[in-house]
């Protein structure tokens, strides 16, 4: 962890190119991500090479077709480990479906560290670099209900969700919202089984406008009176606030989300999103590239945050409506931190 804590970047290639062997004293890093769509993984895909390029490292990078696209993430992994990469960052799209595969990786000795998503269970891959995902639903809650006062009681909640599976990050967002907003969560390690009457019900976006806008008409459609929307990332966001719009809800129903990117951050200055968490794609990749570069040189593998089972990124609320007890920046200043 040596070299773990410098300058940061992004990475990520999400078309499969063809893979050369590298050369003897080239490390080749592979880079795997969910889509080559969303400006999150975009500039993993920057940061990665640019990083890459200082330490004389060579990155290439694939992406599955649509969020979920397992078979397309398999099949960039064995192209890498024929290909003789020392390392892959990876986010996983299904981290219990990629564990076989993964596992195969490591048996030839390749590192593999997975960035923003980890596996279920985290041990899957050699590291996790990511967002703390509990703790940035948690800082949209605990704002959310600060901002609602005396009427947090009476809140009536949608969840924009990811999907159904039960995906790592999809739960920890959300468990951590309805945890910051004080709402027992029962099994924490699963959407959807909550009892609390304030929710007035799940749905899933993909992580899409289009998604989030198809989402919220659905939980409009069973309870018009929705005052509060949680959000998996601002795409769903922003495609939840059309839908609000459409029927007039916009300036009274509270949106928040995660994410960090620039548009996102747009839409908290223009009001859109009241509160958003934002992550540092950049230094997930760039540390993964350093991280791979020590592997090879030396033979070692990187250790977590104390206290945490995987390497903390680092998370920050983003809003222009502070409130009391939760440390928050502007939009202004998160302009200068964000990416996409």
């Amino acid at each position: 962890m040596k070299t773990l804590l410098r300058k940061t970047a992004i990475a990520a290639m999400f078309a499969a190119l063809p893979l050369a062997q590298a050369s003897a004293e080239e490390v080749l890093i592979g880079l795997i991500t969910k889509t080559n769509t969303n400006p999150f993984f975009v500039k993993m895909k920057e940061g990665a090479e640019a990083k890459a390029s200082d330490l004389g490292a060579k990155v290439s990078s694939f992406a599955g077709r649509f969020d979920g696209d397992t078979d397309s993430q398999v099949q960039a992994i064995e192209n890498l480990v024929a290909a003789g990469a020392k390392g892959i960052l990876i986010t996983p799209s299904d981290p219990q479906a990629l564990a076989p595969v993964v596992k195969r990786a490591r048996d030839a000795g390749v590192l593999v560290i997975a960035l923003d998503t980890p596996f279920s269970p985290a041990s899957v891959a050699d590291a996790t670099f990511a967002t703390d995902n509990f703790k940035a639903g948690e800082m949209i809650g605990q704002w959310a209900k600060a901002k609602l006062g005396d009427n947090a009681k009476d809140a009536r909640i949608a969840l924009l969700d990811l999907s159904t599976a039960n995906i790592t990050v999809d739960v920890a967002r959300n468990q951590g919202f309805l945890t910051g907003f004080g709402i027992d969560t029962k099994n924490p390690d699963i959407n959807r089984d909550e009892d609390d009457s304030r929710i007035v019900g799940n749905d899933v976006t993909q992580g899409s406008e289009e998604g989030g806008r198809r989402a919220m008409e659905n939980l409009l459609q069973k309870d018009p009176s929705v005052n509060l929307v949680y959000t998996i990332n601002e795409p769903a966001a922003a495609g939840a606030y059309e839908a609000l719009k459409a029927v007039g809800r916009e300036d009274d129903v509270i949106i928040v989300s995660v994410d960090g990117g620039c548009p996102g951050v747009d839409n908290v200055e223009a009001g859109v999103i009241g509160a958003t968490s934002m992550q540092f794609p950049l230094k997930m990749a760039s540390l993964g590239v350093e991280a791979v570069v020590e592997y090879a040189k030396s033979g070692v593998k990187p250790g977590a945050t104390p206290g945490k089972s995987f390497f903390d990124t680092g998370v920050e609320l983003i809003t222009d409506e502070p409130v009391n007890g939760v440390s928050s920046s502007t939009s202004k200043e998160g302009k200068g931190k964000c990416w996409g």
